[in-house]
């Protein structure tokens, strides 16, 4: 991963990696994530130093105090295809604090695409969402408000939406 720059960062779910280049934060996962593309092992160079990570840094601990950063405040460079890009957009349009579901995301991006898409096709794009947290994944429900799916584990997504004061 060249050009690219990791710090690995504490939380009270367990470390998370971050990863950025110089346009932004290209990912944060958790140990043991699926889809984490490296690793904790293969992860680029360490430089914590480096600006765009301290500022990730800086939003997670206000996020993890109880405060409610903007992701919009992080610059977000996320590595995805055209339509993960849109998922990851309309995840960011999630309110603090409150869910959407599969269903209902598959129901906006269709409208953005002007086509139909699949609660399917927008579940694997939520699943592969390389910046957990600051891109919040972890607000999207199954049909009926079911807690389902999150690649970093059941047990962190309750936790985080406990978090946010989201109904579960």
């Amino acid at each position: 991963m060249s050009g690219f720059y990791s710090a690995r960062l504490g939380t009270p779910l367990g470390p998370l990696a971050a990863v950025c280049s110089e346009e932004g934060v290209a990912g944060l996962w958790f140990e043991g994530q699926r889809h984490f593309l490296c690793g904790f092992d293969a992860l680029p160079p360490e430089r914590p130093e480096h600006p765009v990570l301290l500022e990730t840094a800086a939003w997670l601990k206000r996020y993890f105090d109880g405060g409610r950063p903007d992701p919009g405040l992080l610059p977000l460079a996320p590595q995805a295809t055209p339509f993960q890009h849109l998922v990851l957009e309309l995840l960011l349009e999630i309110p603090y604090g409150c869910t959407s579901s599969y269903g209902e995301l598959a129901r906006l991006a269709a409208g953005r695409l002007g086509r139909p898409t699949s609660p399917r096709a927008v579940g694997q794009a939520v699943g592969r969402n390389p910046i957990s947290i600051v891109i919040p994944c972890h607000r999207v429900l199954g049909a009926g408000g079911t807690l389902t799916g999150y690649a970093g584990g059941l047990e962190r997504k309750l936790w985080l939406l406990r978090h946010e004061g989201a109904r579960v």
